[in-house]
């Protein structure tokens, strides 16, 4: 659903929205999708806007090395990501949400930065990772 046209000049900006939306509303799902104007200014509709060719490229990139290691080591490191990440970085708070000890998620997280080549006190870096845990789904 897109934003009312009050006049005719409009209407093609409104197309443009209702066509983003129904992308968002295909992206999420589900057996009833509506989708307003006011919510296709998040991530999740310029994630829906990329190929899903370049999202695959995007999400392997940034996330392989952890998966792997994951699964070769029996670790958490995509869930100990994703939990820094929710927490927006905070060690003191994530650390007890994952019932861990500061020093063993800074350990995680170094493991992260190693794995992937990204620094997560980058905002750039952590904006990066966050996009590709949501390609994951």
């Amino acid at each position: 659903v897109a934003a009312t046209a009050r006049e005719t000049a409009a209407l093609r900006g409104a197309a443009v929205e209702a066509r983003h939306a129904r992308r968002l509303a295909d992206l999420r799902g589900g057996r009833a999708r509506v989708v307003a104007g006011a919510e296709i200014d998040s991530h999740e509709l310029l994630l829906a806007s990329v190929p899903e060719e370049v999202q695959a490229s995007y999400r392997e990139r940034l996330l392989e090395p952890l998966l792997h290691y994951d699964r070769d080591h029996r670790s958490d490191l995509v869930a100990t990501l994703e939990a820094f990440l929710g927490h927006s970085g905070s060690w003191q708070r994530c650390a007890a949400a994952m019932h861990v000890h500061v020093n063993t998620l800074r350990y995680r997280i170094g493991r992260i930065e190693e794995l992937t080549g990204r620094d997560l006190s980058s905002l750039e870096h952590r904006v990066d990772l966050f996009l590709a845990l949501k390609l994951r789904g």
